[in-house]
C-alpha cells in the first residue's frame, strides 16, 4: 500500500466507525470493548480525541501517568467527556484530515483505526467491514514490528494464511481466516481466535 491508499483505508473506517456509532444505544456505549479497561465509549472518545490534544497537555499526561502510555491514553481518553453524538461527529469529521499526532507514523494510524474499529464492534455483535488489503497489511507491519505488539514472540511457529487475500506469513502449522481476525490476534485481542482455523 502506498499513502493515498493508506489515507483511503483511514478514511473509510473513520466513516464506517461513526455510521456505526451513530446506531448505538446507551448500554451498547457502556460495554466493555476489546480494548482491556476500555469502554466503547473510552475507545470512541480516544478516536475523536487524540488530534485535538495539545502536546503540552499529552506530556503532561504521560508524566501523570508515570511514563505509563498506555495508562496516559486511557486517561486523557477518559477525561475526554462530550456527549456521543459530538464523539460521532468529531470522528466523521476526520475523513480526509491528514494529520499525524506526534510521535507517531501513518502506519500507526491505520493500525489504530482498524485495531479499534473492532475493539468496539466486536463485543457489541455489530458489523463492521474492513478493507482486507489494509488489514492484511497492518497484519503484516505487526508481525514485522516486534515492539508493536510482539506478535512473532506470541504466535511464531505457525503459518498464517488470509483466506480473503492472497497475504500470508510465518512457517508451521496452518492458521487461516480473514485479514482482519489475524490482525486482531496479532494486536494482541484474544477474541480474535473464534475466527481462525488452526489455533487451539
Amino acid at each position: 500500500m502506498d499513502d493515498a491508499d493508506r489515507w483511503r483505508a483511514v478514511d473509510t473506517q473513520r466513516v464506517a466507525i461513526a455510521d456505526l456509532l451513530d446506531d448505538l444505544t446507551d448500554d451498547e456505549w457502556a460495554h466493555p470493548s476489546l480494548c482491556e479497561g476500555w469502554t466503547v465509549r473510552d475507545v470512541a472518545a480516544h478516536l475523536a480525541s487524540q488530534y485535538r490534544i495539545r502536546l503540552r497537555d499529552a506530556l503532561a499526561g504521560a508524566i501523570r501517568a508515570r511514563g505509563n502510555i498506555d495508562r496516559a491514553i486511557h486517561d486523557a481518553a477518559c477525561a475526554y467527556r462530550k456527549p456521543a453524538p459530538e464523539l460521532v461527529a468529531e470522528i466523521r469529521d476526520l475523513a480526509g484530515f491528514r494529520r499525524i499526532p506526534p510521535g507517531i507514523g501513518l502506519e500507526e494510524v491505520l493500525i489504530d483505526i482498524l485495531v479499534h474499529g473492532l475493539d468496539i464492534a466486536l463485543p457489541l455483535g455489530r458489523p463492521l467491514a474492513v478493507p482486507p488489503d489494509a488489514a492484511a497489511h497492518v497484519a503484516q507491519r505487526l508481525w514485522d514490528k516486534p515492539r508493536l505488539f510482539h506478535a512473532r514472540r506470541h504466535f511464531g511457529g505457525r503459518h498464517y494464511r488470509a483466506t480473503d487475500t492472497g497475504w500470508s506469513a510465518g512457517d508451521g502449522p496452518e492458521v487461516s481466516g480473514p485479514a482482519w481476525a489475524i490482525m486482531l490476534l496479532f494486536a494482541g485481542r484474544p477474541a480474535a481466535r473464534a475466527h481462525l482455523t488452526g489455533l487451539r
